[in-house]
């Protein structure tokens, strides 16, 4: 095995300065000395043989089981280097990423019976573990940072505003929050723009803490929260907003979704989509993360998502790419979550901790070193519905965060 990982390994690592120690002691460097080195070292034979034999599943597994040590640096270093190479799949692993490309149809059918086991294995774990990381207001997804110096808390409220002002919402307008989490966004736009609000998910935790935190706000008449699956919601709404959810729809039901929406959205209605998106083309959800994160979960490329939106009838009004956003959101979660492990360990286990750890970490890499990205696109039924230019969404976020405040103005968006 020593011999298999000195010759493939440095074929593959050509970039940043990497050192793996094998489980007999052999140093292999790799890298063209770059950067901050790293340096690993494997402790048992079994492990090394599995990192050979399929790298991507690997890695995280040898890992979780403390069969990978980091001598210098950490895990999110590690994989810094490791994804930041000219091959995002090593050369001996292609036939491996093609076996798993072909059975993605498979992996990802997520039918409502499915789609509830799925969610629960993720967000149905013990709320205290996302209180160690998360911002006070629990969101769970990509933050929007105004400026590099925002706080986790300004982020994510940031990223509400903006999408409010993409959704245009009037006092009194029906919105749907597809896959609404723990009810951040949806109570923002009760409470914010006057909206009456039916947020969604399938997560029994998630739509515990939901329904609490309405009912402290006395916000119970204005945002309801509902145990549903997309597919079973009837309409009409004025507005649509989907957060984070689309990476569990899976790519057999990319037109179900946008036809059901289409279905339940007014005729001069708007929705907005924000989800992770890939950039260069259909993939495959990484293994490790299929298995122990997000069983079904699936990043779509841009180049999925648009023909199911124009099979459905609909219209892309905007897009915006949200580059480097998730990665410093990420990053801010892992740094909040290491310095709590602890309150981690005792709630799960080292194993636990570590895979968590490595979870965070790889999605930060990936954004930072191999171009993932989040989008937000827009949709209406017609031409008409928003304004010619976007300088209307600065004009709503400047009216919003004025709403924000305790003594702030009634709002009053534009046309009301």
């Amino acid at each position: 095995m020593d011999r298999l990982l000195k010759t493939f390994l440095p074929s593959y690592v050509r970039r940043g300065a990497l050192t793996l120690i094998t489980a007999s002691g052999e140093r292999i460097v790799c890298g063209d000395g770059s950067g901050e080195p790293v340096v690993a070292r494997l402790t048992t034979t079994a492990a090394q043989r599995h990192l050979v034999l399929d790298p991507e599943m690997a890695l995280g597994e040898i890992y979780m089981d403390g069969t990978l040590k980091l001598e210098q640096g950490s895990i999110a270093d590690l994989l810094a280097v490791v994804l930041d190479q000219p091959y995002a799949v090593p050369k001996w692993a292609r036939l491996q990423w093609w076996a798993r490309y072909i059975v993605r149809h498979w992996q990802q059918f997520n039918s409502q019976r499915r789609s509830q086991r799925n969610v629960a294995h993720h967000y149905d774990l013990s709320g205290e573990l996302y209180e160690l990381f998360l911002d006070s207001d629990k969101q769970y997804s990509c933050a929007y940072f105004e400026r590099p110096d925002a706080t986790l808390e300004e982020a994510q409220l940031a990223k509400k505003r903006h999408l409010s002002a993409k959704l245009l919402v009037q006092p009194g307008h029906r919105v749907l929050d597809i896959g609404c989490g723990w009810g951040g966004l949806g109570l923002y736009l009760a409470e914010i723009a006057d909206a009456r609000v039916t947020g969604v998910t399938l997560s029994k935790e998630q739509l515990a803490v939901a329904r609490a935190r309405a009912q402290q706000k006395n916000l119970t008449r204005a945002a309801t929260f509902l145990a549903k699956d997309y597919r079973e919601v009837p309409g009409p709404f004025d507005r649509i907003v989907s957060v984070g959810m689309f990476e569990h729809v899976g790519v057999d039901f990319y037109d179900t979704f946008f036809k059901h929406c289409a279905e339940v959205l007014a005729d001069d209605g708007v929705m907005v989509l924000h989800s992770i998106g890939r950039p260069e083309g259909p993939g495959i959800t990484n293994p490790w993360i299929a298995k122990y994160i997000f069983p079904g979960g699936y990043i779509p490329a841009l180049s999925e998502v648009f023909p199911a939106i124009e099979r459905a009838g609909l219209l892309v009004s905007d897009v915006e790419i949200l580059r480097l956003h998730y990665a410093e959101t990420l990053k801010a979660w892992r740094e909040r979550f290491l310095a709590r492990r602890e309150e981690a360990a005792r709630l799960y286990d080292e194993r636990f901790v570590r895979m968590w750890e490595f979870y965070l970490a790889a999605s930060e890499m990936a954004f930072r070193k191999q171009n993932l990205m989040n989008f937000q696109i827009q949709i209406t039924k017609r031409q008409d519905v928003v304004p010619f230019t976007r300088d209307y969404i600065g004009r709503e976020e400047s009216r919003l965060r004025n709403a924000e405040s305790p003594k702030g103005p009634k709002l009053q968006l534009a046309g009301g």
